[in-house]
């Protein structure tokens, strides 16, 4: 600890605040190599950390400068950056020629400057794409999306909802981040999708690996940070109307968004609409446990859904100060596969699921997530300070017909404050606040201290029962610094410290059952009232070395993770997967120590890429199957504990592409995984549901120009996923399989279209991490996906 106390106090020594006297104004304009301007450069002033961006005509300005000698970088994607040294003793004008750049970044991630320095300056490892890649190869839902980046995965519950997996890791130990706050709903549950609108994201970083120092106890597995649209040009009016087409489930699907700005005020507007119909996969009957269910059409009955996002944007920009509020409503409502939601197979009513393929009937949910947020910044000098403000309601029903298990009444009874359908309620508040101060000197040192908070109140309704009401409140602390030892080598070192604390309230059975020795009826207690506080100290050290062509980068750290309230108090029926499912009020906070590494080789034709990591948790916890079996609802439903054991891991991703030609490329990436447990019942075994080995092969032939058709492509994809035999029993071994995707688009008089195929063979396999895959569901069918983006821009300078 004196070394680690050592080195941050030789980092923070340094700092002091840049001279300067009198303020001038920075003007100029960026063109290309054919003297075209470059709408929307980035134009930036170090240290200072000033900048802009250009307008519709490449015209830059930036004003109230003080007089001094300044770092100017100016920067395009897919163009060469120019950075030069500049001396401001009066008002200067500055024009800037780029020259453009072969793509020479991952084929899988679309990459421009921003996504460069981060990739080369972040220790650990990150991948960014922007909204261009999320629309090429856009699926059933954003995280769906992200799954062509190595490393990521998906528990896909039906066509329309996913939840990410970040190197075998997810639900509460993946954080996603959307503008600066965590998003929260009740992503404990393997049926519970992400409410997010994959239109409304214009960029997203996956930070691949504990993410704590910055995120807070929940990123022990990494995050996914979500951006909206930068700021728009300076008096400018412009949107885009998306139009979205599939085959599979018949969706149809439009977003209309308009974002404008006059002078220094700005702000936009969204709506998406999406409808689907019940997908289809590539068999004509399921098999659940000893009961074949056959499906009408190939569809999965009842697995239709709608969707209405609405969003609004407004902001006011300043020489300093910049302030943002966004406000945002989601709302959704998706069906349950009929044949596997609490009720036995064989009493479907198949007869009135199979009558329409787009109704939603029993069983579903309906879910409603509003969000605030307000990010304001302000910028001086060397000194920068954020705050992002955060408020969230996120309400969930979940619906069903009433059945009577175990002692609940034939007759639902008259006197209960809850609907007798109304199989569980969900409504949670959360309201967070983050700080951060980042002291810099140039591009050599930076100092970031930053402070998070949050709250959360979650209430619960319904006949059924599985976790209790609870408060938790979380308050963390963080300092951050990066020092450039040379001129290619950056070290970085960060400590954290997080308390946290949760209440859970008592909870007794709205009926009664029959004691031990069924002498007396009484009311039995699920939940008992549970008041625990957590905190650990985190760190982080990580080392980039950076030249032309080759980059190396290591990052080592521990982080914690705090147990949630399904983890500590869950006592009831988990109807999608006929579980019974128990916490534990002892467990301990989950420690993890990870060694994350990097190596990357790129060239005009040729990169290559490996990111290896070594990772032990010393109490990692799990659902844990048992051989008891529940009684009070009478089910007989396998009784599942949670637990916590020693884990051990390690795996990596690698990439590679190589030109074979100008325009076409051959890119291939890979992902390994390997867990075992060191102790408890299940020593010797993998962790459960671990996505399996896999890899892509990409073609891609690019930037093509044909008559009225304008940077025009075509790939081809095939994904190859081994058998996956590191299981954990109730798992089943999963067969390897492979999947041909094909893709094509182009732009017409600006109008982008993007067409897809996917599983062009219309192959039967299953995803190992699958929330339908214990019951044998296999993936979807063959799909066409259409994608029509018409934008327009209207100029309002006068």
């Amino acid at each position: 600890m004196s070394k680690l106390l050592l080195l941050l106090a030789f980092l923070i020594a340094p700092y002091f605040l840049a001279f300067s006297q009198g303020e001038y104004s920075l003007t100029g304009r960026v063109v290309d190599d054919q003297n075209k301007p470059l709408p929307g450069s980035s134009v930036v002033l170090y240290p200072i950390k000033k900048g802009t961006t250009t307008d519709s005509k490449g015209y830059f300005t930036i004003a109230s400068v003080k007089g001094g000698n300044y770092a100017l970088e100016i920067s395009f994607m897919g163009y060469y950056p120019i950075i030069d040294s500049v001396s401001i003793t009066s008002n200067l004008v500055y024009n800037a020629r780029l020259k453009a750049m072969p793509i020479t970044l991952q084929e899988v991630i679309v990459v421009d400057h921003y996504a460069e320095r981060v990739k080369r300056e972040e220790s650990l490892n990150v991948d960014i794409v922007n909204s261009q890649f999320i629309k090429q190869y856009q699926s059933g839902s954003l995280m769906k999306t992200l799954e062509r980046i190595p490393g990521v995965s998906t528990i896909d519950i039906g066509a329309g909802q996913s939840k990410p997996i970040i190197r075998g890791l997810s639900f509460n130990r993946v954080v996603v981040v959307d503008n600066g706050i965590k998003h929260e709903g009740q992503q404990w549950g393997a049926d519970h999708g992400l409410e997010i609108d994959q239109y409304a994201v214009s960029s997203v970083e996956v930070v691949k690996g504990p993410a704590s120092l910055m995120y807070g106890s929940d990123a022990i597995g990494g995050a996914i940070v979500l951006k909206s649209n930068g700021l728009p040009q300076k008096n400018s009016l412009a949107g885009t109307v998306d139009l979205l087409g599939k085959t599979n489930n018949n969706l149809w699907g439009t977003s209309v968004n308009v974002l404008g700005r006059k002078n220094g005020f700005w702000g936009g507007f969204r709506a998406t609409v999406m409808d689907y119909a019940d997908y289809k996969v590539p068999t004509d009957s399921i098999d659940i446990y000893s009961y074949r269910a056959p499906l009408y059409k190939n569809r999965l009955r009842n697995t239709a859904g709608k969707e209405k996002n609405f969003h609004l944007n407004i902001g006011l920009i300043r020489s300093h100060f910049t302030s943002r509020l966004y406000l945002s409503n989601l709302s959704s409502q998706s069906g349950f596969f009929a044949n596997a939601h609490g009720l036995e197979p064989r009493n479907v009513d198949t007869v009135l699921h199979d009558k329409s393929n787009r109704d939603i009937l029993y069983p579903r949910q309906k879910v409603n997530h509003i969000k605030a947020i307000s990010k304001s910044q302000w910028q001086g000098e060397t000194l920068m300070l954020d705050m992002d403000l955060g408020v969230q309601r996120n309400y969930r029903e979940e619906w069903s017909q009433y059945v009577n298990h175990g002692y609940m009444p034939p007759n639902f009874p008259d006197n209960q404050t809850f609907p007798a359908d109304l199989e569980r309620g969900f409504e949670k508040y959360i309201y967070s606040v983050n700080l951060k101060a980042t002291h810099s000197q140039g591009e050599r040192r930076d100092l970031s201290l930053g402070l998070n908070s949050e709250y959360q109140d979650n209430r619960i309704d319904g006949r059924g029962f599985i976790i209790p009401a609870f408060t938790q409140a979380v308050l963390g602390g963080y300092i951050f610094a990066k020092q450039n030892i040379s001129a290619s080598s950056i070290v970085n070192l960060g400590i954290r410290y997080d308390f946290g604390q949760i209440k859970t309230q008592p909870y007794s059975d709205w009926f009664q059952s029959p004691n031990d020795d069924e002498t007396e009826w009484l009311y039995v207690q699920r939940a008992t009232r549970l008041d625990r506080s957590f905190s650990a100290l985190s760190w982080s050290v990580g080392y980039n070395f950076n030249r032309e062509i080759f980059l190396l980068k290591a990052n080592i750290g521990k982080s914690f993770r705090m147990p949630i309230a399904k983890e500590l108090a869950a006592n009831g029926v988990n109807y999608h997967q006929f579980s019974y499912e128990v916490g534990d009020v002892n467990l301990s906070p989950e420690v993890s120590y990870q060694l994350d590494m990097g190596a990357e080789l790129n060239t005009n034709r040729f990169a290559i890429s490996v990111n290896p990591f070594v990772n032990y948790f010393a109490n990692y916890i799990y659902l844990n199957p048992t051989h008891l079996h529940d009684r009070l609802y009478g089910n007989g439903n396998q009784i599942f504990i949670y637990t916590e054991a020693e884990v051990f891991r390690f795996g990596g991703e690698m990439h590679a592409h190589l030109y074979l030609a100008k325009k076409l490329k051959l890119g291939i990436i890979g992902e390994y995984i390997y867990s075992e447990q060191l102790s408890g019942s299940k020593k010797g075994f993998s962790l459960p549901f671990s996505p399996a080995p896999s890899g892509l092969i990409s073609l891609k032939y690019q930037s093509l120009n044909l008559g009225f058709v304008q940077n025009a492509y075509l790939y081809a994809d095939l994904r190859i996923t081994a058998i996956q035999n590191q299981i954990v029993p109730p798992e089943e071994v999963t067969d390897g399989y492979q999947e041909l995707n094909l893709g094509l688009g182009g732009e017409v008089r600006r109008v982008r279209l993007s067409l897809q195929i996917n599983n062009v063979f219309n192959s039967k396999h299953f995803n190992h991490s699958s929330y339908y895959r214990l019951i044998n569901v296999p993936e979807p069918g063959r799909n066409v996906a259409v994608n029509i983006s018409v934008p327009f821009n209207i100029d309002i300078t006068n």
